[in-house]
C-alpha cells in the first residue's frame, strides 16, 4: 500500500518531478527498467532536498536478485502470533483518521475503486445466481485487519454478512462507530477487537470468503497467518490478499519517494524486508492447501490518487486463492446460489 495523506511540504518541484517519474502518472506502461533509470534521475536531482542516508539505499544484494527468490524461504517467526507489535503501535496514532478521505489513508480510500469489483466480481463469476442491489447477498465474510472498517461497509452494502477485525481496540472503536451512521450496514457488520489466531477456535470453516488487503506486509508470522486463514475458511472458500511486491522499484516508489520524499505515507510505515513477492506468497497458499486462480498488478498515481490495473506486479499486486475441498477440489461452481438459499436475501443495500 503507498498509503494517504497530503505532500509534506519537502519542495514542491521535487514531489512533483518524483510523482511525474511514476509510472502510469503519463498514461500508464510497465514498470520497466526505463522507468527506473528515470527515478534515480528524479531522485538525485532531488539531492539537494532529501539527503538519503545509507539506510535509505537500495539493499545491497537487491540488484543480484533473479528468479531464485521463488525457492527462497521466508524467516518465519516462532512467536504464537502473527500480530507484531511494533505495527500495531504505528498505527495507533492513526486511528481516529481512518475516515478522513483526503488524510493519511487517502490512498485505502480510493483503492475500493478497484479492490471492490475485483472481490465481488470473482465471487459472481463463481455463481449462475444473485439478488440484484444485493449480490452477495448470504456470503459471510471475514475482513482481517479491518481498521476502520474502509472495505468491511462497502462489502456489506453488497449484502455481504461482514466480520471485521483488528487488534487494535481504537481501529474497532472507530469502524463500530462509523457503522452505526447506517441501520443497514449496522446489522449486516460486526467487528471485534481481535487477532486472527484468537478466532479460529470459534470460526472454524465459518467463513465463505476472507479478505486480507494491505496486511501481509505488516504481519509478525506470514505462515502462521495463512494457516489460520486455512482454517476459518469453508472449503471451497475465496481469499483475497492485496499487498506489495518486493522488489527494487516498490523499494523506491513504496519507501523512498512515497514516504521520503512526497510524504504520502507516513515515514516509516512500511519496512521493505517485509514485502512479499507473489511468487512466494503463491507458495505459501498452495503449500497450506489453497490453489491461486488470479495474481493482477495493481498501480498507484499520485497525482490524479486513483488506482488501475497493470500487467505487471513489480509494485503492488491482488491475488484471489481458493481453499481446496476433501479430494483437492476447488469447491462447487455455484456456490454462491447455494449460500443464497441457506439464507434469505438483504432488503436493502447498494451495489457498486
Amino acid at each position: 500500500m503507498w498509503g494517504g495523506g497530503a505532500a509534506r511540504s519537502l519542495s514542491r518541484a521535487c514531489g512533483r518531478r518524483a510523482a511525474a517519474a511514476l509510472p502510469g502518472a503519463a498514461g500508464g506502461g510497465h514498470a520497466d527498467l526505463p522507468v527506473q533509470a528515470d527515478l534515480r534521475g528524479t531522485l538525485q536531482n532531488c539531492s539537494s532536498k532529501v539527503q538519503l542516508t545509507p539506510s535509505s539505499a537500495w539493499p545491497v544484494s537487491l540488484a543480484n536478485r533473479k528468479s531464485s527468490v521463488v525457492t527462497m524461504k521466508r524467516l518465519f517467526s516462532t512467536s504464537h502470533s502473527s500480530v507484531d507489535s511494533k505495527e500495531l503501535k504505528k498505527f495507533q496514532l492513526l486511528a481516529h483518521k481512518w475516515w478522513d478521505e483526503e488524510g493519511e489513508y487517502s490512498a485505502l480510500h480510493s483503492m475500493n475503486d478497484i479492490r471492490v469489483p475485483f472481490i465481488r466480481d470473482t465471487l459472481l463469476n463463481m455463481s449462475s445466481n444473485y439478488h440484484l442491489g444485493n449480490p452477495l447477498s448470504g456470503v459471510k465474510i471475514l475482513d482481517v485487519g479491518c481498521g476502520g472498517g474502509l472495505l468491511s461497509e462497502p462489502l456489506g452494502r453488497l449484502g455481504a454478512s461482514v466480520t471485521g477485525i483488528d487488534p487494535l481496540e481504537d481501529n474497532i472503536r472507530t469502524a463500530d462507530q462509523h457503522k452505526s451512521f447506517d441501520p443497514v450496514l449496522a446489522k449486516r457488520i460486526q467487528y471485534k477487537s481481535s487477532s486472527l489466531e484468537e478466532i479460529v477456535e470459534e470460526c472454524l470453516e465459518t467463513f465463505d470468503v476472507i479478505v486480507a488487503s494491505e496486511v501481509v506486509e505488516h504481519v509478525a508470522d506470514l505462515e502462521m497467518f495463512i494457516k489460520c486463514c486455512s482454517q476459518v475458511l469453508k472449503p471451497g472458500g475465496s481469499l483475497f490478499i492485496t499487498t506489495i511486491n518486493k522488489t527494487q522499484l516498490s523499494y523506491v516508489l513504496g519507501i523512498v519517494v512515497a514516504e521520503k520524499i512526497i510524504g504520502i505515507v507516513p515515514e516509516g510505515t512500511h519496512e521493505w524486508e517485509k514485502f512479499v513477492p507473489p511468487e512466494e506468497l503463491e507458495s505459501l497458499l498452495e503449500s497450506n492447501g489453497f490453489s491461486v486462480k488470479t495474481v493482477n498488478g495493481m498501480l498507484y498515481n499520485p497525482l490524479s490518487g486513483s488506482w488501475s490495473w497493470m500487467e505487471s506486479t513489480s509494485i503492488n499486486y491482488a491475488m484471489h486463492a481458493v481453499k481446496l475441498g476433501v479430494q483437492g477440489q476447488s469447491g462447487p461452481p455455484d456456490a454462491l446460489s447455494e449460500m443464497e438459499s441457506e439464507q434469505p436475501s438483504a432488503t436493502a443495500g447498494t451495489a457498486l
